[in-house]
């Protein structure tokens, strides 16, 4: 799951020693599965653990891992590196912004690998995106276009014949896909 090295334990049981009401760290994820994922370390005090949390007890201090975060921690690394500044501690998360995913995983899951590693770097080209909203009930994948599709005269085309047709071949499960973007706002389209 997460690797903390001998070198970062040592250096947030210091941290933790300086805290009265810390009962260990806490490691979690802020927009997990985003572009915008972000790897955090807080002092865990009362009140901030919640029993779906999963806890891990090590020589010096104890971690509690976010439920939520916990597929995007995987493979996770927190290590700690003197210089000549002091040092400085850095998490390294690969799936931070986006899980592993296999036949298993969710199917929001899968439609984010998707959109993030083939649709995505598509139309970054023409300074779009596009995010999952939501999957509903009847498996219909909501979209949010952002960018340069937002507004876009070609909008229609880029969902069917690109997002759409994309996802709808590589996850079979998806009965559609939809778009819930304001379109009204021109200001930032390509065409």
């Amino acid at each position: 799951m997460v690797t903390i090295t001998e070198s970062a334990q040592d250096y947030l049981a210091e941290l933790l020693s300086k805290q009265d009401d810390a009962l260990g760290v806490r490691v979690f994820i802020n927009q997990p599965g985003t572009p915008r994922a972000e790897t955090c370390i807080a002092y865990c005090r009362q009140g901030d653990v919640n029993d779906a949390d999963q806890k891990e007890e090590l020589v010096k201090f104890t971690v509690w891992y976010d439920a939520p975060s916990l597929p995007f921690l995987e493979d996770a690394l927190v290590d700690y590196a003197k210089d000549r500044m002091g040092g400085q501690l850095t998490i390294k998360a690969p799936n931070a912004k986006l899980p592993r995913v296999d036949e298993s995983s969710s199917l929001a899951d899968r439609v984010n690998y998707v959109l993030y590693n083939e649709v995505n770097p598509a139309l970054a080209a023409h300074g779009g995106e596009v995010s999952l909203v939501e999957i509903t009930e009847t498996n219909i994948a909501i979209l949010q276009f952002g960018g340069g599709c937002q507004g876009c005269s070609a909008v229609d085309q880029t969902l069917k014949g690109g997002v759409e047709k994309t996802l709808l071949e590589q996850i079979p499960q998806l009965t559609g896909v939809r778009d819930t973007t304001d379109h009204s706002d021109t200001s930032q389209a390509y065409y």
